[in-house]
């Protein structure tokens, strides 16, 4: 059970436990547990501990998770891997949790390279053993290549000009060098800043994010039990695409194994987005599981 106080915000966190329901003993999988809030809101109904899983891939969360709770698995890994683990072991889960937002522990720190909110390194590494930053990114690849993902994960409308004027300015090495670059290529500013975007793409390609939530929904369909539930938070359109268009296809058929919960994503209220603005973007959808394929 949880040992320390909660100071992290969960986005949703009422959402989330209207659509998963959490009950006395039931097991629960958390694949993004961060700091541990929607985990310890979801322990304390299931009074469950031993039958939880918390799955993070950031070392610090890691540690946070184990100071915090008590009697719960707590595996550092990406959730593709950990999927990956408890399919072979045979684990089956009654609830299942995936909020696919960057926590407050990485968008807080200036160091870990984030936000252009706050000057750091190039970093944006979830895991900070793996070899790949955004700093090699931005100095290293081609423009091409640079527009390409600035496009393809950013969404970014201006990702050649964005790509040219960063390899002009090579080398880049920190967050506040990199939102310059990205501001001047905008000849107008709107209420978002320009650099939102690139920091956005940059980060899903530092972290191979999309790839990883495409490969893991179909392990997450086996690992979740007849009657379970299962909630996916994202924060952007291409996440929240792929997650809506593996619920449709798991459901609305005489085979299909889900039940959609959620006709339209879950948005923030205004009152919730006004004392944690992180909410503003992020997008729940939930379903249950009425059957297993045969094998």
């Amino acid at each position: 059970m949880s040992k320390t106080k909660q100071t992290h915000v969960p986005v949703l966190l009422h959402e989330v436990l209207d659509y998963l329901a959490p009950q006395a003993g039931k097991s629960f999988l958390d694949l993004t547990a961060g700091l541990g809030g929607h985990a310890g809101a979801v322990i304390e109904l299931t009074t469950a501990p031993g039958r939880t899983t918390l799955i993070d891939r950031d070392p610090e969360a890691v540690r946070v998770l184990r100071k915090k709770f008590v009697d719960v698995e707590i595996l550092q890994s990406d959730f593709r891997s950990a999927l990956e683990k408890l399919a072979r072991q045979g684990k089956r889960y009654d609830i299942i949790l995936a909020d696919l937002g960057v926590s407050s522990l990485h968008l807080d720190s200036g160091l870990r390279g984030f936000s252009f909110l706050r000057s750091g390194p190039l970093d944006m590494r979830l895991d900070a053993n793996q070899a790949l930053t955004a700093e090699k990114i931005v100095n290293t690849w081609s423009e091409t290549d640079l527009a390409d993902i600035l496009k393809g994960y950013g969404e970014e409308k201006k990702s050649r000009a964005i790509a040219k004027n960063i390899v002009l300015n090579r080398p880049v090495h920190t967050t506040s060098q990199l939102a310059d670059i990205v501001a001047k290529s905008y000849r107008f500013r709107s209420k978002i800043h320009p650099a939102t975007k690139t920091f956005q793409a940059l980060r899903i390609a530092v972290n191979d994010e999309l790839k990883q939530l495409a490969h893991s929904l179909p392990l997450i369909l086996e690992v979740l039990a007849p009657g379970g539930r299962l909630a996916v938070i994202s924060f952007h359109s291409l996440e929240d695409r792929l997650v809506k268009n593996f619920l449709a296809e798991n459901s609305g058929t005489l085979d299909a194994q889900l039940q959609i919960l959620t006709k339209k994503p879950i948005t923030a209220s205004a009152s919730e987005i006004v004392s944690n603005p992180r909410a503003r973007s992020a997008k729940l959808r939930a379903a249950v599981k009425i059957k297993t394929r045969p094998l």
